[in-house]
């Protein structure tokens, strides 16, 4: 599989991936997955090799999403849906949008998206009680989640923090 060059593009590394997967192991079967900001689609890919059910994979650029269904051509993957938009509008214009499981928020860093793109999450419905938010920002950024969200586990890289937030019940 390939990636193409694209500005911001930083594929989740091999380590942190490891740690995600290894946290999500009880939850990761037959689980809706949405990948905003997909880039490489690593995310993705991993659940989907995991035993998730399905995949929607948002990125805003054209060649990045072009590489993102190849590759999963490549790979045989039915169960994923690639959308080439802005995911900051789509979250915005989202409306009865079905709930996802599972959540992979990693944008492009630097650009304070991460607390408008939680808070959509939360004002559209797209993350239901139980829900896991999956949330990779720069150590350096103070986080803001919604206030029925908790911060499950969370670890730090390099410059990279992370962290798996759980919605609970209001």
């Amino acid at each position: 599989m390939s990636f193409p060059d694209s500005q911001g593009l930083r594929p989740t590394s091999d380590r942190v991936r490891e740690t995600l997967f290894n946290w999500l192991a009880p939850v990761i079967h037959e689980a809706r997955c949405l990948d905003l900001f997909s880039g490489s689609g690593a995310l993705s890919l991993e659940a989907l090799s995991r035993g998730a059910g399905h995949a929607t994979l948002i990125d805003a650029s054209a060649k990045v999403s072009e590489q993102l269904r190849s590759n999963l051509k490549l790979l045989a993957c039915d169960n994923a849906t690639v959308l080439t938009t802005n995911a900051s509008n789509w979250l915005s214009n989202a409306q009865n949008e079905q709930p996802y499981d599972l959540i992979f928020l990693d944008p492009p860093f630097n650009q304070q998206l991460v607390a408008s793109s939680c808070q959509l999450l939360e004002d559209k419905g797209i993350v239901e009680e139980g829900s896991y938010i999956y949330i990779e920002a720069e150590a350096s950024l103070k986080l803001e989640i919604p206030s029925s969200w908790h911060i499950h586990r969370e670890k730090k890289a390099g410059q990279v923090a992370y962290y798996l937030c759980i919605k609970e019940a209001k």
